[in-house]
């Protein structure tokens, strides 16, 4: 519960690079999303190159990060391997979802940058990462160690829980 409550979006990141222990930890816990009947149709790019990272920055309207961040995990999905239509984003959803938590919970800081459903943003980092036709960009995760600090938010609003019925 703590990783969920204290993870914030992190914008400032050292130069220090992100351990491959680290990275295999964040994308395991992608992968331990939950899927729509398991079809399970995201990839992932690991970027660390600072040119592609940048590259990647000037590919995202919202993404300066990139810059800094010593890692970017792309996270994409194959819509060949989408079995229940128009979920594969919901499965990608949950699966960077996982990916940020999980970042905080290890001391890293972490930034998800939308691409789907922005037509431009897609087809910039489809052709940045040369992705092939039946791959669709879903998000780009920027990953580091922090070199801001964000103090954890009450987010909790009784007001937007109802019970039974729509009160």
């Amino acid at each position: 519960m703590d990783a969920i409550l204290t993870r914030r979006t992190i914008r400032k990141f050292k130069a220090d690079a992100v351990s491959e222990q680290d990275i295999r930890y964040l994308l395991e816990a992608a992968m331990s999303a939950p899927s729509t009947g398991k079809q399970e149709p995201w990839y992932f790019m690991v970027i660390t190159d600072k040119e592609t990272l940048a590259a990647a920055a000037d590919a995202q309207k919202h993404g300066p990060m990139l810059k800094q961040a010593p890692l970017a995990i792309v996270v994409a999905y194959d819509k060949t391997l989408e079995v229940h239509k128009n979920t594969a984003q919901l499965d990608c959803a949950a699966a960077t979802q996982n990916m940020l938590v999980a970042a905080n919970s290890k001391g890293l800081g972490a930034a998800w940058l939308g691409v789907y459903p922005d037509a431009d943003k897609m087809k910039a980092v489809k052709k940045l990462f040369c992705m092939p036709a039946n791959m669709v960009p879903f998000a780009i995760v920027a990953v580091g160690h922090p070199a801001e600090e964000k103090y954890p938010k009450a987010r909790f609003a009784k007001s937007r829980v109802h019970y039974g019925v729509w009160q």
